[in-house]
């Protein structure tokens, strides 16, 4: 059997693993959409989150002592963007590095909008063919605040889909030549429109940090589709039909869905 064959049969086998009962349970505490999802989209989530944890390295960083609820909180978001999709766990990435909260970039990395002496504190970083580094604070935030259209680890993992080309542009792998247009298309009128926005101080579903260039543009909106999916689907239809296409999922679907089980449940 070549190695494909064996890595498909090792990720067969993990899966059909039982799923750690205090894995579930906090799975289900701090993963608040993990509710929002099927039974179906549930166990296939559980797992990739068990093939995922195996092959990836996480590394507490600034004093940080990685747990396993560390890892799962992580883990689970990350693979939320694998749903529905044929997926090999983000190749390019091996390690996962945690600090407790924001973090300073080294002197060598700052962003070069700030001054001399001045500092950014990070709440993630994706890097080409490297790790994704994380804010635990931030990424525990975003894990359970799943409304505020803001989520560190979907932002960083849209990063690593975008990178699987081969360059972080905001075209991840989409598949035929007429679907790339499609994506080029939309895409670039939406970025457009959000620096127009930001210009002319206007408000726009997509936070003003998706103006920054195209890469950013598709990790942002990647954060709106899942979080703010009613908005996105209202405001740019065009642009949430690219990324349901793309991700195989329909959030606003699943929003839709929990508000009518909310109503139901106050009726009684």
């Amino acid at each position: 059997m070549d190695l494909f064959g064996l890595k498909s049969r090792r990720r067969r086998r993990l899966k059909a693993q039982a799923f750690p009962a205090q894995w579930l349970e906090t799975l289900r505490r701090n993963v608040r959409y993990y509710a929002a999802l099927s039974e179906a989209e549930q166990a296939e989530l559980r797992g990739h989150i068990q093939v995922f944890l195996d092959e990836k390295r996480f590394e507490g960083c600034g004093g940080l002592e990685m747990t396993d609820e560390i890892r799962l909180t992580v883990a689970a978001q990350a693979c939320i963007l694998l749903l529905g999709r044929e997926t090999d766990y983000y190749p390019m990435m091996k390690s996962i590095f945690v600090y407790p909260a924001a973090y300073e970039v080294p002197a060598g990395r700052r962003a070069p909008w700030l001054e001399p002496g001045e500092e950014e504190p990070m709440e993630g970083e994706s890097w080409y063919r490297g790790p994704v580094v994380l804010s635990w604070d931030d990424a525990r935030k975003g894990a359970w605040d799943i409304h505020d259209g803001h989520n560190v680890v979907f932002h960083e993992f849209a990063h690593q889909l975008d990178n699987e080309t081969g360059a972080t542009n905001g075209a991840p792998v989409l598949g035929n030549r007429s679907t790339y247009v499609a994506w080029a298309r939309v895409l670039r009128e939406e970025f457009d429109r959000l620096n127009e926005d930001i210009d002319r101080d206007r408000p726009n579903v997509l936070d003003d940090y998706g103006g920054t260039n195209p890469a950013e543009f598709f990790a942002v909106a990647t954060e709106a589709f899942f979080e703010r999916p009613l908005a996105l689907r209202r405001e740019k239809p065009a642009l949430y039909e690219q990324l349901k296409a793309f991700y195989r999922q329909d959030p606003a679907a699943r929003e839709e869905r929990m508000r009518a089980a909310r109503r139901k449940r106050r009726r009684r």
